[in-house]
């Protein structure tokens, strides 16, 4: 059986769905127990990803160089 794994906000621990209530705020779901338990890690690599994406992307929709594309140099 493969169950999935939960990170339950409330308690502060990981949970499989069979003990996962209806109710709870979790993250999820993990494939194992360990990746439940190092959700905070995973959530800050992917922010800082993101974050470094998005300036990438930002510095590339400005141009860069601050130079007029329609500009001729004659």
């Amino acid at each position: 059986m493969s169950d999935k794994w939960w990170w339950d906000l409330t308690e502060g621990r990981a949970v499989t769905s069979a003990e996962r209530p209806r109710d709870a705020e979790v993250l999820g779901p993990y494939d194992t127990r360990q990746a439940a338990e190092d959700w905070k890690a995973t959530s800050e690599a992917r922010n800082e990803a993101w974050k470094d994406e998005d300036e990438r992307w930002e510095g590339d929709d400005r141009g860069g160089t601050g130079a007029d594309p329609g500009a001729g140099g004659d």
